[in-house]
């Protein structure tokens, strides 16, 4: 109890605890019309609320959180700089492992589940250290819920981009090539054209069938030598003729046929048709991933800012002295009944 009391008294630093209160939310819950009641009650904000509030839990006790506050405001140089307290102090040249052992002691944050909040509490032999500590790792939490959200949200426009250009090169590559077709065989419309050639073709053979039947009717009180035969049997003859010509040039087994064209105009058409919806889809979709990707950018929501302690909550030497009786004792107590019992079967 000497000891404890010289400790307390003469070596023990006081140590001062700076506290703030963050959470991380979504941009896009403010369109919601419980917004204002979400922020009010964070624990009714969604699951992934909570899940960015633990990621960030995790970054602020890691070794990365670590080097940051040792670069930018020499958190190693100011647990340091105590010179008397042994037990709390941090040693020079403690290594890596030590001191994120030992930064973990002295930055904690608690989660509530409950409310989807985050406390943070940091220790400092002095009050305005204390508050500085706190500020940085705010201030670093802020830069690593932004740079997560951007990160996210670049990674799928890129996704939407590269997509949006494969779909558009597709579209022009399906397109160009129905253009050389056209270009190539001077055809606008094959399928038309076929259609068209068919309807001809079967014109041709309707008039054919017609004129024979009036050259059959005509027989029967015409002489074969007659002006009238011989111009029906002319007309029949060339009427045949432009037929099998039609017919010829339809399907000809030589060079391209107009069928083959039809099909294959057929095909590319399809293709660009395809190819342009795709296209169009894909243009929907890169805008509908910008607006929800925009929509879901997260930041970090400061509850209550970091405080400057007026008081040093730690060590509470009243309370540890007293414990530290209570424990010596109880040791001393156990250690008499002890003896006494050893010399009781002594004698």
């Amino acid at each position: 109890m000497l000891l404890a009391g010289l400790y307390y008294v003469f070596i023990a630093a006081d140590r001062y605890v700076s506290t703030s209160i963050i959470s991380v939310r979504q941009s896009g819950d403010t369109n919601s019309p419980a917004a204002g009641f979400a922020l009010a009650f964070p624990g009714m904000n969604a699951s992934s609320s909570q899940t960015d509030t633990l990621y960030l839990n995790a970054y602020i006790q890691s070794l990365d959180m670590l080097k940051h506050l040792d670069a930018k405001i020499g958190l190693r140089r100011i647990y340091e700089a105590e010179p008397l307290d042994f037990i709390f102090r941090l040693w020079p040249g403690t290594s890596q492992e030590w001191f994120l052992w030992y930064y973990r002691n002295r930055v904690v944050p608690t989660f509530d589940s409950i409310t989807s909040l985050l406390t943070v509490t940091v220790e400092g032999f002095k009050p305005d250290e204390a508050q500085a500590i706190n500020q940085e790792i705010l201030a670093e939490s802020e830069r690593f819920v932004n740079e997560i959200s951007h990160r996210i949200a670049r990674e799928q426009m890129a996704f939407a981009e590269n997509e949006l250009g494969r779909s558009r090169e597709r579209y022009e590559a399906a397109k160009n090539r129905l253009l050389d077709f056209q270009n190539r065989n001077q055809l606008f419309d094959p399928v038309a054209q076929a259609q068209a050639k068919a309807g001809l073709a079967n014109e041709l053979e309707a008039s054919l069938t017609r004129d024979e039947a009036e050259l059959k009717n005509q027989l029967t009180f015409l002489n074969e030598k007659s002006y009238q035969i011989m111009a029906l049997r002319n007309r029949i003859a060339a009427t045949r003729a432009q037929l099998e010509e039609e017919r010829r040039r339809f399907a000809s087994p030589q060079g391209e046929r107009l069928n083959l064209q039809a099909a294959e105009f057929q095909k590319l058409t399809m293709d660009a048709g395809f190819a342009q919806d795709l296209y169009r889809s894909s243009l929907e979709s890169f805008d509908n991933i910008r607006i929800e990707a925009s929509r879901k950018l997260k930041s970090l929501v400061v509850i209550a800012s970091p405080s400057v302690p007026e008081l040093a909550l730690y060590p509470r030497r009243l309370y540890n002295l007293l414990t530290l009786f209570l424990l010596l004792t109880l040791v001393y107590g156990i250690t008499r009944l002890v003896i006494a019992t050893v010399e009781d079967h002594r004698d």
